[in-house]
């Protein structure tokens, strides 16, 4: 690990203003200290950000706002979470272990970096590590990769669980730039695809902080499901993931969510699915159908074509799994 200058701030201004391309902040740190260790993220100085933001669950007559700072584990357990959102409490409980939930923050949740084995490894070739360099995953190992949303730059997948139930919900990221001035980006434009530039995951302004995540009021607390499918019970990253919100009247579909991980850069909507769904019967025929929707346009890699049962399985469990929570 490269030797480092740590220097910690009480408010946001401050933070802001010592912020430059040399520096980074951190909060929890669970994925930040992993990257130094492997020298993939070597900063000069660290700016430790835990007392400058808010760590508060705030509810408004029409939406919850998240702080930045909360930790995993106090949003998962948090009384309004539980009963108005509960599927960001399921997403969050369904990632990692404990002891690093009481240590990640929300903020830095949304900020993780990919697990793709070749970014960690920086003796081969990684456009998101290096740009220009190549995508060794491509055409490599690349079981975990992308069936989606991907190019020749990147095939890699983002790996939160949260972010996946965000997408579903239609959060907002609420941020203040460089400037101090306070901005909001709707969550399916926070998080990017690779396009040309592989090595920005999102589109936080530089030098910008995540002060909050917004999630708007939506009547899917009833019926809700997410599944998350892995190659060992504990502690792993999703093959896939589903995160699936009904909105139910009778059994008729008013409103439908679906958003996955595993698949692409970026939780991935299945928006056809959601269409087709909506004002139809809450019945396997109907969700089987909107699997096939989701899936007919993926396009898996060299060693991942088994993603494309497992992602029409998954969908289907979770939708099913709304209507038996």
């Amino acid at each position: 690990m490269k030797p480092f200058n740590y220097t910690k701030t009480d408010d946001l201004k401050q933070s802001l203003s010592q912020k430059d391309e040399t520096a980074q902040f951190i909060a929890g740190g669970t994925n930040l200290v992993d990257l130094m260790k492997k020298n993939v993220s070597q900063p000069d100085t660290l700016i430790d950000i835990t007392k400058a933001l808010p760590d508060t669950v705030e509810k408004s007559s029409n939406a919850v706002s998240v702080g930045a700072m909360a930790r995993n584990t106090a949003v998962a357990t948090n009384d309004t979470i539980l009963a108005e959102y509960p599927l960001v409490a399921k997403a969050l409980l369904s990632g990692a272990s404990q002891q690093i939930r009481n240590m990640a923050s929300i903020g830095g949740n949304l900020l993780q970096r990919t697990r793709c084995p070749y970014f960690y490894d920086t003796t081969t070739p990684c456009n998101k590590r290096k740009p220009g360099s190549g995508c060794s995953a491509y055409e490599g190992e690349n079981r975990m990769s992308a069936v989606i949303g991907y190019n020749e730059q990147c095939v890699a997948v983002h790996p939160s669980d949260l972010c996946v139930a965000l997408s579903a919900l239609e959060a907002k990221v609420n941020i203040t730039d460089s400037d101090n001035k306070a901005k909001s980006i709707a969550f399916d434009d926070f998080l990017k695809l690779p396009g040309t530039t592989p090595q920005k995951d999102n589109t936080l302004p530089d030098n910008a902080l995540i002060t909050a995540i917004e999630i708007p009021q939506y009547p899917f607390h009833k019926n809700y499901a997410y599944v998350k499918v892995r190659e060992r019970d504990s502690y792993a990253f999703a093959l896939i993931s589903v995160a699936a919100a009904l909105h139910l009247e009778g059994n008729k579909i008013v409103k439908a969510r679906l958003a996955s991980g595993g698949v692409a850069h970026q939780p991935w909507r299945w928006k056809a699915s959601e269409q087709f769904l909506e004002g139809k019967a809450a019945n396997a025929t109907n969700f089987s159908e909107a699997a096939l929707i989701a899936i007919k346009d993926i396009e898996p890699l060299s060693h991942n074509g088994f993603k494309v049962n497992m992602l029409k399985g998954a969908i289907e469990t979770a939708l099913k799994n709304c209507i038996t929570v």
